[in-house]
């Protein structure tokens, strides 16, 4: 006869089987592995979008048409060097050349108030209505043109 023995007990916890239920086993090696080289392949592919982005002489999204507003606005968001702040020379060398664009500091150091914002926005719609103001001043001009034309006159 066989003597039976008692099991024996098991001790903390195991973690093989554990991570085996979970999808994490040997078995699963091969397929992390292709998962983990997709990532990396992935986060290269954003990486280079992003230096690109960073660096390119052609700008992002050049296939979009941009308004005339906006392009007439691209100079305020360009990036800027600033030069380090206890380098003197390139200091007085950035405020010389128009010092940080929004600051209250101006190019002869001089504290300007900022209501640049307030009165661009005015500008800009009075420029609009200058323009249209012209173009129906040309058309009607035109119209009275044509109808003395019409009638005989010369008019050039």
């Amino acid at each position: 006869m066989v003597r039976r023995r008692f099991q024996d007990v098991k001790s903390g916890f195991e973690w093989a089987k554990f991570l085996s239920k979970v999808g994490m086993g040997k078995e699963d090696y091969y397929f992390w592995k292709q998962i983990g080289k997709a990532l990396v392949c992935t986060y290269t592919v954003c990486f280079a979008a992003w230096w690109y982005n960073e660096t390119s002489p052609l700008g992002w999204w050049t296939l979009k048409p941009r308004p005339k507003e906006e392009k007439e606005l691209a100079h305020l968001y360009e990036r800027r060097e600033f030069p380090y702040p206890g380098d003197q020379e390139a200091m007085e060398e950035f405020i010389a050349k128009g010092g940080m664009i929004g600051s209250t500091i101006g190019p002869r150091g001089l504290i300007e108030t900022d209501n640049n914002a307030v009165n661009f926005q005015k500008e800009l719609q009075d420029k609009k209505f200058e323009q249209e103001a012209q173009k129906m001043w040309m058309r009607m001009r035109n119209e009275v043109i044509a109808e003395l034309q019409e009638k005989g006159y010369d008019v050039e």
